[in-house]
C-alpha cells in the first residue's frame, strides 16, 4: 500500500546505459517493437523474467533492469549482434527513401486504440482496428497523425467470483511507465490546451507516441491545473460513467483533439472520424473558419465537409451516442454564442428531423451531415448502413444512400505467429512481409510440406494449452479455490483434441451461448473418447450489461459439469495477449452473431492468417470470404428471424457431427487429415492478402483520403471562394426548387426492343430560371421485379440537348445491358459537379410522375 504524503518532490533514476547499448531507449519508445520480432526479442533476451513481469513493456523494463545485466549484455558479442540487427531493422523502417510529398496529412480520431498489451486504452474490436490502422499507415508510409484519449484507469480488468459472475477491477496507469512521452514546449514544460465546459475551463495535457513512422497524440485531463475532481476524471475510464461523462469525453476528443493538433503544429488536410465519438471536431472546424476566414455558418460547413471522412461501425441504432437537447444546450450554448453559430442550426446537424426541437443530438448523424465521405466496414455492413440511414436521403433508393464501404483488415505482422513466419522465410519470397498485395506470391504457401505446416500448428497449440493452464491455475489461486479445482486447472485441455475458439465482447447479439442450446447433444460431440472436442471461450461484458454477464456465468457453470470440465474452459480477462494465443493455437474459430448485426468482425481474420479455419455465420467480413476460406458457414444469407437461434444451433451441431469432427480425425493417431491441411492452405493463401490491414489503408487512401485531400487543396487554392459560392448556390436552389417540374416525360418504347438496339430517352424540364447545367437529369434503368419495382439498376445521366425559354430538353440514346422485362424512371437533382457518393444529407431530388 503506497504511503501518501504531500508534497512529494519527484525525480527519476534510470540505469546508466553502456555506450554499446545507447539506442535502447529510442527502440523502447517507438512501439515498432510490437510488430518487429528482431526488436522485441532484444528486450526479451535481456531479461526474460523481467520482460514478462513488466507486462511486455520495454519502458518499464529499462527502468528496472539491473545495472549488472546491462553491463553483461554490453560485453556479450551475441547480444551485441542482435542489438545491431534490431537497430538496422529500426533504421530501415524509419528511413525509407523520401516519398513524393503532395502535402497530404490525415488526422485520425478514435476513442480507443489497441496498439500493444502494455497500453490498455482499448476495450475491443474498435480499438484493435484503430491500432492496426496506425501500424499499417506506418508500413504504407501514409502521412497520418492519430488522436485519442489517455485513460488513467483504462478499461476494466476482468475476474470471476466463485459463482462465475464477472467482476471488474481498474488498475491505474502510470503514464511515465508507458511508451509515451509528454509533448514539451521550448521551455521544457508539457504542452496543454483547454476547452470550456459549463463548470469552467478544463486543461488537457498532450502526450505523444511513436508508432513506427506515425505520430500519435494522446490527451488526458488529470492535470494539476484542473482543481475539480470531476474535471480530472473526465479521461479516467474508457466507456465509463453516464451520458454527462460521455459528452465531456467526446468534447475533449473532438474539440480538444483539434486544438492539440494545432498546438503541435500539425496541419491536416483530411480529418477521419473513426465512429461518431469524435464528431464534435466538425463543429470546432466550422468555428475556426467563421473566426479566421470570415465565413458564415453555411459557408464554413461547406468548406469543412469536403475533407471530413466518417467511418460507421454500428449496425444497430442502439449503439449510437445520443445526447438530450437540454444537455447539449448546457455544454454548447456559450460555444455557439462566441462562435456566432445558431444553436438550433448546430442541433439540426445531428437530427433525423432537423425541425424536431425535442429530438436528441445523434453523434452519428452529426458525423454523416458534416462529412463528404462516409463508409461502412464491410460490404454487408454497407447494405445495413444504407438501410439504417436511408431516412436521411428519403428520395433516393436505399441502394443509392451515399455510404460506401472499406472492409476492415488486421495488421498481419502483429498477429501472425512467429513459427509460421519462420516457415514463410523458408518457402516464400524473401520479401514476403512487404508483398501483402501480391496474390501470386501467397500461392507459394501450397509448396510448404503438409507435415511441416502441421508441426508448426501443433507447436502453437501446445504453447496455447500451457498458457491456458497457467492462467487457470493463477485464476483459481487468486479466488482461493479448492485443491481439486487447482488440480483440474493444471489438467484442462488435450493437445490432440479438436480445439474450438470463441472470443469476443459478450454483447447479446453475438449469441455466445448458442453453442450450448442443446447441452446433451453437445456433450456427445465433446466427450467422444475416440474424437474428443474442446472449446476455449474468452470475452468481457460491459460492466452495465447484465444479460452479457449472465451469459458468462452460464458458460462458467457449464464448464464445471463433471463431464465437461476438461472440454470447456472460460479464460478470464480477455486482452490482446489472450487473443493472440487463441487465434494462433486453436483449430477452428467459431463466430455466431445475428446476421447483419456484426459490422465486420476481425478475430476470424487473425485466426485465418494463422491457418485456423472459420466456422461462422455469414455476417460482416465472412460474408465476403466464405467461398474462398476453406471454412464452414452457419446458415445461409437470410434475414434474421426469431427461429434462427434454434436453426443455427442445430446447424452447428450437424456440421460438427457429420463433417468437421470426422474430417479432423480422418487419419489415425491424432494427425490432421490431408483434407484439413488442404483447407488450411486454402484459407491462408486466399485470406491473408485480402484481409491485411495494409490493403484496408490502401483503399482508404485511394478511395477516400486522396479525393478529400484534393478537395481541400481546391478550396484553399481558391481562397475559400468555392464554399462561399456553394452556400449561395444552395440557398438559391432551395428557394427555386419547388418550381422545378417535369414538363414532358417522353414516351417508352412501343413494343419489344431487340438486344443491342438503342432506346431513346427524352424529357423536358422547367428550370424556373436556372441554367441547364444547374441540374442533373438521370435515367434509372433496370429489371422490373415481382413487386413492380426496379432491380439490378443502372444510373445514366441525360445531357441537355436544347432549350426553349425556361424549358430544357435532356436526351440520350441508351443501349440496355440486360434482357427481359425492363423499365426506367427519370429524376432531377441539383448539379454542382458532386460525386454521388458525397451527396449532402440535404439532397433535393424529384422523380418524374407518370
Amino acid at each position: 500500500m503506497p504511503f501518501n504524503i504531500q508534497p512529494i518532490r519527484e525525480f527519476v533514476v534510470r540505469p546508466a546505459l553502456p555506450p554499446q547499448l545507447v539506442r535502447m531507449p529510442e527502440l523502447a519508445y517507438n512501439i515498432l517493437w510490437a510488430w518487429e520480432p528482431s526488436i522485441r526479442s532484444l528486450f526479451r533476451r535481456l531479461d526474460p523474467v523481467l520482460w514478462k513481469e513488466s507486462g511486455y513493456n520495454p519502458v518499464v523494463m529499462l527502468g528496472r533492469v539491473a545495472q549488472s545485466t546491462l553491463e553483461r549484455a554490453a560485453l556479450d558479442p551475441r547480444y551485441l549482434a542482435q542489438y545491431q540487427l534490431a537497430c538496422q531493422t529500426f533504421d530501415r523502417h524509419m528511413k525509407l527513401p523520401p516519398r513524393e510529398n503532395d502535402g497530404k496529412l490525415v488526422a485520425y480520431f478514435s476513442a480507443e486504440y489497441g496498439l500493444t498489451e502494455c497500453m490498455p486504452v482499448y476495450s475491443g474490436g474498435l480499438g484493435i482496428l484503430s491500432g492496426d490502422h496506425m501500424k499499417s499507415a506506418s508500413d504504407n508510409d501514409l502521412p497520418l497523425v492519430g488522436v485519442g484519449l489517455l485513460y488513467q484507469l483504462g478499461y476494466f480488468r476482468q475476474y470471476l467470483n466463485a459463482d462465475g459472475w464477472q467482476q471488474e477491477r481498474y488498475l491505474e496507469n502510470d503514464f511515465y511507465s508507458l511508451p509515451i512521452q509528454p509533448a514539451l514546449d521550448a521551455q521544457g514544460n508539457q504542452k496543454t490546451v483547454s476547452v470550456q465546459l459549463p463548470t469552467g475551463p478544463v486543461t488537457i495535457r498532450i502526450w505523444t507516441m511513436d508508432v513506427g513512422r506515425v505520430k500519435m497524440l494522446f490527451l488526458d485531463t488529470n492535470a494539476p491545473e484542473n482543481v475539480r475532481p470531476e474535471d480530472r476524471n473526465i479521461t479516467s475510464q474508457l466507456y465509463g460513467g453516464d451520458s454527462d461523462t460521455r459528452i465531456r469525453q467526446e468534447i475533449i476528443l473532438g474539440i480538444g483533439g483539434m486544438r492539440a493538433l494545432e498546438a503541435m503544429n500539425f496541419q491536416p488536410t483530411v480529418f477521419h472520424m473513426n465512429e461518431g465519438h469524435s464528431a464534435f471536431l466538425a463543429i470546432e472546424r466550422i468555428r475556426l473558419f467563421i473566426e479566421r476566414q470570415g465565413l458564415t455558418f453555411e459557408e464554413a460547413l461547406e468548406a469543412t465537409r469536403v475533407n471530413n471522412v466518417f467511418t460507421t461501425h454500428t449496425p444497430v441504432p442502439a449503439g449510437i451516442d445520443l445526447f438530450d437537447p437540454g444537455m447539449v444546450y448546457q455544454y454548447f450554448t456559450d460555444f455557439c454564442r462566441s462562435a456566432k453559430i445558431d444553436f438550433e442550426s448546430f442541433m439540426a446537424l445531428g437530427r433525423r428531423n432537423p425541425k424536431d426541437g425535442g429530438e436528441p443530438l445523434s453523434m452519428a448523424i452529426l458525423a454523416l451531415n458534416t462529412s463528404a465521405y462516409r463508409n461502412a466496414v464491410s460490404r454487408l455492413h454497407r447494405d445495413v448502413s444504407q438501410e439504417m440511414w436511408h431516412a436521411l436521403w428519403p428520395t433516393l433508393p436505399v441502394w443509392e444512400t451515399p455510404i460506401t464501404y472499406v472492409t476492415n483488415g488486421v495488421h498481419m505482422p502483429s498477429w501472425l505467429n512467429g513459427d509460421l513466419a519462420d516457415l514463410y522465410n523458408q518457402y516464400l519470397e524473401p520479401d514476403w512481409r512487404n508483398r501483402w498485395n501480391d496474390l501470386s506470391m501467397w500461392n507459394l504457401i501450397n509448396d510448404i510440406p503438409d507435415e511441416e505446416l502441421l508441426e508448426v500448428h501443433r507447436r502453437r497449440k501446445r504453447r496455447l494449452i500451457a498458457f491456458i493452464r497457467d492462467r487457470q491455475i493463477a485464476s483459481a489461486s487468486r479466488r482461493k479455490a479448492a485443491a481439486t479445482e487447482l488440480r483440474y486447472s493444471a489438467e484442462v485441455l488435450d493437445p490432440r483434441a479438436l480445439t474450438i475458439g470463441f472470443a469476443r465482447r459478450f454483447a447479446t447479439y453475438k449469441r455466445a451461448t448458442l453453442l450450448f442450446r442443446d447441452v446433451d447433444r453437445l456433450k456427445k460431440i465433446l466427450c467422444n473418447r475416440e474424437r474428443p472436442v474442446q472449446i476455449l471461450i474468452a470475452g468481457k461484458a460491459h460492466p452495465k450489461d447484465q444479460p452479457g454477464k449472465a451469459f458468462i456465468r452460464e458458460i462458467v457453470q457449464l464448464s464445471r459439469d463433471p463431464d465437461l470440465w476438461k472440454h470447456i474452459v472460460f479464460v478470464e480477462d480477455y486482452d490482446m495477449k489472450v487473443a493472440r494465443e487463441l487465434v494462433q493455437g486453436v483449430d477452428l474459430w467459431l463466430n455466431t452473431p445475428r446476421r447483419g448485426e456484426e459490422a465486420c468482425g476481425t478475430s476470424g481474420m487473425k485466426a485465418a492468417m494463422n491457418g485456423v479455419l472459420n466456422f461462422s455465420v455469414l455476417d460482416g467480413w465472412f460474408d465476403e470470404a466464405y467461398e474462398i476460406s476453406g471454412g464452414w458457414a452457419i446458415g445461409d444469407r437470410e434475414e434474421y428471424s426469431d427461429e434462427q437461434d434454434a436453426i443455427h444451433a442445430s446447424n452447428i451441431y450437424y456440421l460438427l457431427e457429420s463433417e468437421i469432427v470426422p474430417m479432423f480425425y480422418a487419419q489415425s493417431e491424432g494427425a490432421i487429415s490431408s483434407e484439413w491441411t488442404r483447407r488450411m492452405k486454402e484459407c491462408m493463401v486466399n485470406l491473408t492478402p485480402r484481409f491485411d490491414a495494409r490493403r484496408m489503408v490502401h483503399e482508404y487512401t485511394t478511395n477516400l483520403y486522396d479525393p478529400a485531400h484534393r478537395n481541400w487543396e481546391k478550396v484553399v487554392a481558391g481562397g475559400f471562394e468555392e464554399p462561399r459560392n456553394r452556400a449561395k448556390w444552395n440557398a438559391l436552389i432551395r428557394e427555386i426548387w419547388p418550381q422545378i417540374t417535369f414538363v414532358d416525360m417522353g414516351a417508352a418504347p412501343n413494343g419489344p426492343v431487340m438486344s443491342g438496339k438503342t432506346v431513346p430517352v427524352r424529357t423536358a424540364v422547367n428550370l424556373a430560371g436556372l441554367r441547364p447545367d444547374d441540374i442533373r437529369v438521370e435515367c434509372v434503368i433496370g429489371r422490373i421485379g415481382a413487386s413492380g419495382g426496379l432491380e439490378e439498376t443502372e444510373v445514366i445521366v441525360l445531357p441537355p440537348v436544347e432549350t426553349n425559354g425556361d424549358v430544357a430538353v435532356y436526351q440520350k440514346e441508351i443501349v440496355p445491358s440486360q434482357t427481359g422485362r425492363l423499365g426506367y424512371a427519370l429524376r432531377v437533382s441539383p448539379n454542382h459537379n458532386d460525386d454521388p457518393l458525397t451527396r449532402p444529407v440535404t439532397s433535393l431530388i424529384k422523380w418524374g410522375a407518370r
